[in-house]
């Protein structure tokens, strides 16, 4: 059974929506099991995050990185990274801002190098940019580092993330865990 963690921080509950897109797309390949990880809670949930096959970051993108909350977590796995507990694992990244560039790249690129740091592969988006898929175009946003998503400042909701990059996230976690259950053999 492949291990797909998804650890997280979401400020208005737009980052949650995306999370749980990602978990329902990660959860639709047989044999793996899903996590969902708010920042909150993971120090005390480390177990499972170390014991996943994947790792997944979700952040909103703040000012142009990853929120305060997710990057006092992140530098909290200083000791994980000491030890390279999370060598080799895999590691992915979604974020979401209200407007279509936000900087959001910036955001994935510090997901990546955290992803780095501890010496994980990071697996990209693998999905065209504009891609149709009947009346959706997934990764709209044109990413191919991560999953992108516009969050409009309003309650989160079947709307908001839009249902395209809704979508996306989904076949964005589906992707993780297939990569997940070939590594994992």
């Amino acid at each position: 059974m492949a291990k797909v963690a998804i650890v997280y921080h979401s400020g208005f509950g737009h980052t949650k929506v995306m999370a749980e897109s990602v978990a329902k797309g990660a959860a639709s390949v047989a044999g793996t099991q899903v996590d969902l990880v708010p920042v909150a809670e993971a120090e005390a949930k480390l177990e499972t995050l170390n014991a996943a096959d994947a790792i997944i970051f979700g952040s909103p993108t703040y000012m142009g990185d990853v929120s305060g909350p997710f990057k006092t977590w992140a530098d909290t796995t200083a000791k994980i990274w000491f030890g390279q507990g999370w060598k080799d694992k895999l590691a992915a990244g979604f974020t979401n801002s209200a407007s279509p560039s936000g900087d959001k790249v910036n955001t994935l690129q510090s997901m990546w190098t955290l992803a780095m740091q501890h010496s994980m592969i990071w697996v990209s988006q693998g999905i065209m940019g504009g891609t149709k898929q009947g009346d959706l175009t997934l990764n709209r946003l044109g990413s191919y580092a991560g999953a992108m998503a516009t969050s409009l400042n309003e309650a989160p909701g079947p709307a908001n993330p839009t249902p395209d990059d809704q979508a996306t996230a989904e076949v964005f976690g589906r992707r993780v865990a297939e990569i997940a259950k070939k590594f994992k053999g």
